[in-house]
């Protein structure tokens, strides 16, 4: 093949690739009027099992409670963001709540609400190391905003041994 051609293959797939995003992120936004759809709950539940094991209630019961709550917080978080940041989240959930999304960029086989927290923690390790500045972003993106919305929970804080802010 022609270097020419290569260029041309390359060019043609990366358009591609950019329209089908797009197109999945018009069809199935991660959010809806700021707040996280149902799609997006899917994926930033299943993130939460991964990112907060071992933080979380072993009780199912108590483990289903503290993810639900989970949710509500990041919806407050992701509330507060400015509307350029909320979109490019909506994009980034809407892709990875593709079964060709969460492939390709989280290299995870197995859909969000089937993965075990193994599986996704081990999903995330390969996007935190990997060489594509997007997976990595990606990664830190969904880890941070997790960690953020639970640990602004005061009833976490002494799981990190923080005993709160001084009194005045």
């Amino acid at each position: 093949m022609e270097r020419r051609s290569l260029l041309k293959l390359g060019v043609g797939a990366a358009a591609l690739l950019a329209l089908a995003g797009g197109g999945v992120a018009l069809f199935q936004p991660g959010l809806a009027a700021g707040r996280l759809t149902d799609s997006g709950k899917t994926v930033f539940d299943a993130v939460a099992r991964a990112v907060l094991d071992g933080s979380l209630p072993q009780a199912a019961a108590a483990k289903r409670a503290a993810l639900d709550a989970q949710l509500k917080r990041l919806d407050e978080v992701i509330l507060a963001f400015p509307s350029a940041v909320q979109a490019e989240l909506s994009q980034l959930l809407a892709i990875l709540s593709t079964s060709a999304g969460r492939r390709v960029l989280a290299g995870l086989p197995t859909d969000w609400p089937d993965a075990s927290a193994a599986e996704i923690q081990a999903a995330f390790d390969d996007m935190r190391l990997s060489g594509l500045a997007a997976r990595q972003q990606a990664y830190h993106a969904l880890r941070d905003l997790t960690n953020a919305a639970f640990y602004a929970d005061a009833a976490a804080w002494p799981l990190i041994g923080y005993p709160g802010p001084r009194p005045t």
